[in-house]
């Protein structure tokens, strides 16, 4: 007699490019165990839902019923074999190990990993082969006594505690894994899923206390609505359109359409098939890259409210004509209120209504992607939307401990105060539960969203180290180990899904831990799996950090007297920005949110009045920063409104106040600005030399205020020097390296243009040669030169 075993490996992708599947599993041939895992092929198929799914049966000896089995899955795709592809670790904080396992009994159920969990939660497509598609709702909710799928009045779109506004209410059967699930059929008051879609619910949970909750959908592709108002459980009857997105009701969507401005649906195959045109394609590694960071909520200049994704679109002219390949949209998933930077999501596989919605995000990625610009997603996981009482907060239980979205340690009777086990992280809420397969699905599973059905080309997590290093106990800040080993575990498993999903997305971390496993293989080794790290300190030695000892070589300079400056602080950042990282001459973190931070012409003359000769140094010094970042040897960035020399503070609390009106001043006074960005950004991105990790720091002069460094690859040699000292060297400077040789060097470039702005001092664009490795060139009052070697 033997038992028969069915394994499923299912992604939660409509198709991937997996091939050569396989079970991998601690039994011989004979299904005895072994310690030389055998490998049994896997056959593709599809469920229900319509996802790629991989099925192989096993047969057991009876007389194993009580053994315990390991298993894992195996798949190559193009250009790479032998993946493993079971990305969650044990949970267990002192082992690496990724496998599954069971106990083999007679009846035993299938075994199921799941990649990504999509199409297991929220509102999700049955497909029927001979009739409609039913619709299936699935919410975790492991600790409710009961629960309510609630359907509510779309006039509204919002269900007061009392209950008033719902529509029909519709009983949910507990299953398994702490689900509860009604799908069509199973209640009247279920259609096809076709005629449900724009149908706003919510869910009553009979919390374990016995009250009474209405709770969103947490894994809702769509949030009704798209303003500030928050009834706070109060009888609503105003417009859907003004409720704040997280407190507001779920909406059924279809992710296999797209609704165009115009109001006509069209399948989304139809809508991507002209996603790229004319031959235009997108880089491909993460150096090749020149990211321009961009809020959303900050464009709309003229407007009152704050800017959307149609405006977004409208400004994609302008990041083509600047060159740039890559934009870094801050958090646009659901958040509280609409101006908002976004760093407290309650919805992530929802695009916020009030910026537009996911279908806008979809209009967005492909008007880039028709231009040749990545989009990149900076993306929040160190914590919720702090007013989370209608998404994450006491979901289905007033316990602390049973909080199940967020990190708990101890008993409420071990602390004064019964909050002291969360887990405080450096960030604005508390930390998630990293433990809970659920919780780490719900990050891993919207970003998988975000590939599969957005196009999204990468991602940017924000503050990493409040995962994996930051955390402590809040009652009294002692260190919260088991909390931090888990949020690496999390991280490796987000890197790992993203991996296997679409090897070359580009995922980068806001990482200061310096930790060098952060930019280590993850799919295949025991690293964190990023590309590279935020840098920090590139502009801080660069530009300034308030009560920091870096070098803040901007702000020094900024004081107008003859101080040296630490130009041997900047040689190390330069130095450093080969290694992995991401650099950076503003960030929005630094424009003025943060003590003694404001836009870099403003820091470059220490806040004096930008005017008259006061406002040539400001802007030749925001030209030296810009040439130190998109020369270095990291990936470039820089955030939106630095290209036209943007003086307004970018502020959490009033950045709608002080928009820059980027446009127009692109063809007003910042164009001069706008001109040299334009012209160091080709310089990076067609310059091969540029974009490698090569660089060399032959001279640093502290006194001087003088650096000159070398970028290179085979064939191309370049010489960027830099000055920020306040008079030219006007009868030359001589520069020392042996790179230089007895050969002739030209000069390509030169911030100090008339065409910039600058006062035209240099070297004419001419060629100079070298002797024994010196160069006397004409260096300018603060500025940044680039000779080629010829």
């Amino acid at each position: 007699m033997t038992v028969n075993v069915q394994f499923r490996f299912r992604s939660g992708l409509l198709s991937t490019a997996f091939d050569n599947v396989r079970l991998r599993g601690s039994w011989d041939e004979q299904g005895r165990p072994s310690n030389e895992w055998t490998s049994v092929p896997m056959q593709r198929s599809r469920d229900e839902d319509g996802y790629d799914v991989f099925v192989a049966r096993v047969s057991f000896p009876d007389d194993e019923i009580g053994t315990h089995f390991r298993w894992g899955i195996e798949l190559d795709r193009p250009g790479a074999s032998s993946l493993w592809a079971i990305a969650a670790e044990l949970d267990d904080e002192a082992s690496a190990r990724r496998e599954r396992s069971f106990e083999l009994q007679q009846g035993i159920a299938p075994q199921t990993y799941y990649l990504t969990w999509i199409g297991r939660l929220g509102a999700n497509r049955v497909e029927r082969p001979n009739s409609a598609d039913g619709i299936r709702f699935s919410v975790w909710a492991p600790n409710a006594r009961d629960v309510l799928l609630v359907l509510a009045d779309p006039a509204i779109g919002y269900i007061a505690d009392d209950g008033t506004g719902t529509v029909a209410t519709i009983r949910m059967r507990r299953t398994v894994d702490g689900f509860w699930s009604v799908e069509t059929g199973e209640d009247h008051g279920l259609s096809d899923f076709d005629s449900m879609v724009g149908t706003p619910y919510m869910y009553r949970i009979t919390r374990d206390d016995g009250s009474l909750a209405y709770r969103t959908d947490i894994w809702s592709l769509m949030q009704i609505g798209a303003g500030d108002f928050d009834p706070d459980g109060a009888i609503y009857h105003g417009s859907p359109a003004a409720l704040d997105g997280p407190q507001s009701c779920s909406v059924v969507c279809d992710p296999k359409r797209v609704v165009l401005p115009s109001g006509q649906e069209v399948a989304a195959e139809t809508f991507w098939a002209d996603e790229f045109v004319g031959g235009r394609t997108l880089p491909e590694r993460l150096e090749d890259l020149v990211i321009y960071e961009l809020h959303v909520g900050a464009l709309g200049f003229g407007k009152a409210a704050p800017g959307t994704l149609d405006d977004a679109i409208a400004f994609i002219e302008h990041l083509s004509a600047l060159g740039v390949n890559a934009v870094e949209l801050l958090p646009i998933a659901e958040f509280e209120t609409r101006a908002n930077w976004g760093y407290g999501t309650s919805h992530f596989f929802a695009a916020d209504q009030g910026a537009g919605g996911t279908d806008r995000l979809k209009m967005f990625v492909k008007a880039c992607h028709q231009r040749g610009i990545a989009v990149i997603l900076d993306v929040c996981y160190n914590h919720f939307d702090p007013d989370g009482e209608r998404a994450q907060w006491a979901y289905d239980s007033n316990d602390h401990t049973r909080n199940i979205y967020y990190w708990y340690e101890g008993r409420p009777s071990d602390y004064a105060d019964p909050t002291g086990g969360y887990i405080d992280n450096i960030s604005t809420g508390w930390a998630p539960r990293f433990d809970e397969e659920a919780v780490r699905q719900l990050f891993i599973s919207s970003a998988a969203f975000l590939v599969s059905v957005c196009h999204i080309d990468g991602f940017r997590l924000d503050q990493t180290s409040s995962i994996h290093q930051y955390p402590v106990l809040h009652a009294d800040g002692r260190r919260a180990d088991r909390a931090a080993a888990f949020g690496a575990k999390f991280l490796k498993q987000w890197t790992r899904t993203m991996r296997l999903i679409k090897p070359q997305l580009f995922l980068t971390a806001e990482d200061y831990s310096d930790w060098s496993a952060m930019t280590e293989p993850s799919l295949t080794g025991d690293g964190l799996g990023f590309d590279a790290t935020w840098y920090g300190d590139f502009h801080h030695n660069l530009v300034e950090y308030h009560g920091g000892a870096q070098a803040q070589l901007l702000k020094n300079a900024g004081f107008g007297d003859k101080r040296a400056l630490t130009m041997s602080s900047l040689a190390g950042a330069l130095q450093t920005s080969a290694r992995s990282k991401v650099v950076y001459n503003q960030s929005h973190d630094d424009c003025g949110n943060r003590e003694g931070s404001a836009r870099t012409a403003v820091i470059a003359v220490n806040f004096a009045p930008i005017v008259g000769e006061t406002r040539a140094w400001a802007e030749a010094r925001s030209r030296f920063a810009a040439a130190m970042t998109l020369l270095s040897a990291g990936t470039p960035m820089f955030f939106m409104g630095e290209e036209i020399g943007a003086r307004k503070p970018y502020r959490y609390n009033d950045f709608l106040e002080n928009r820059e009106n980027i446009l127009g001043e692109a063809d007003g006074s910042g164009a001069g600005m706008l001109s040299c960005y334009r012209d160091l950004i080709a310089l990076s991105v067609h310059q091969d030399a540029i974009r490698s990790r090569n660089i060399a720091i032959p001279l640093v002069h502290d006194e001087n205020r003088v650096i000159a460094f070398h970028r290179w690859n085979d064939g191309e040699d370049f010489l960027v020097v830099g000055s920020l000292n306040d008079a030219p060297f006007e009868h030359g400077y001589q520069l020392h390296s042996e790179r230089l040789g007895n050969d002739l060097w030209e000069e390509i470039f030169n911030t100090d243009a008339h065409l910039y702005g600058g006062w035209n001092v240099g070297n004419s664009g001419g060629r100079i040669r070298a002797t024994a490795g010196v160069l006397n060139a004409v260096l300018p009052a603060s500025g940044v030169l680039v000779f080629r070697r010829l």
